[in-house]
């Protein structure tokens, strides 16, 4: 792990001084690239320096243990030395989980849809209920949510509902909810008070992104044809 981590403290400075370079600014595509590259590091190199610190910081303790002859500060830095070890441990766990590779999507924004399987109107219902929790969750986080198309029951329920959300991270947020979800429960159509399931498929995909088509003329061909037969009016019969 520490290998790794050093060859990311070599890469965050390579960075630091290629973003420096004023003629870097000129090229803004490499420019992004690389500023989202050591924005995505940065974190990780305060993280490992942190880890660091607290290994250097054990180590002058267990020094000054050694050479303490008073007991009682004897007690405090053992004390000391245990809460720094506990540190430790959490740091190291927060950095391996860092280190995992990161899925490619997760920065993207989202196309949320919902459907209602079976269950019927109390489905829909349940359908319309995710919708809104998502709705809410986005808000909260400040994501721009648009509905882009929906087929609402009347009763106040969607048998599909589709939305696009847009905001930082909402990809690796959401994506654990795809699949398929249920609920027990007495709906409020049911006058006997009997338990019913309900099943509503939710699907997460990462926004498209635009890409950009060149097509060389060159590559182009152009056909003419011409009718031999009667007059133009008489082409398409």
């Amino acid at each position: 792990m520490f290998d790794k981590l050093e060859s990311v403290v070599k890469r965050f400075q390579i960075l630091e001084s290629d973003l420096s370079n004023p003629e870097l600014i000129a090229r803004q595509k490499e420019y992004l690239q690389l500023a989202k590259e050591h924005a995505e590091i940065a974190p990780i190199v305060e993280a490992y320096q942190r880890l660091k610190r607290l290994h250097q910081d054990i180590g002058d303790n267990l020094k000054l243990l050694d050479e303490e002859q008073d007991n009682d500060m004897r007690e405090l830095i053992r004390e000391d030395i245990v809460q720094l070890r506990n540190q430790l441990e959490r740091s190291e766990v927060e950095l391996k989980l860092m280190l995992v590779p990161k899925d490619p999507n997760d920065d993207k924004n989202v196309i949320l849809e919902i459907r209602a399987g079976t269950g019927g109107e109390e489905a829909a219902l349940f359908a319309a209920v995710l919708f809104r929790m998502y709705v809410r969750y986005a808000e909260r986080l400040h994501w721009k949510v648009e509905l882009l198309d929906s087929h609402p029951t009347d009763i106040g329920g969607f048998k599909e509902v589709t939305a696009a959300i847009n905001g930082k991270g909402a990809y690796s947020r959401l994506k654990y909810e795809r699949g398929t979800h249920r609920v027990q429960r007495v709906p409020t159509t049911e006058s006997q008070g009997r338990v019913h399931t309900s099943a509503v498929t939710v699907a997460v995909l990462p926004e498209a992104e635009e890409v950009d088509v060149f097509v060389d003329p060159n590559d182009l061909r152009i056909d003419v044809f011409r009718s031999s037969g009667p007059g133009g009016q008489s082409v398409n019969t």
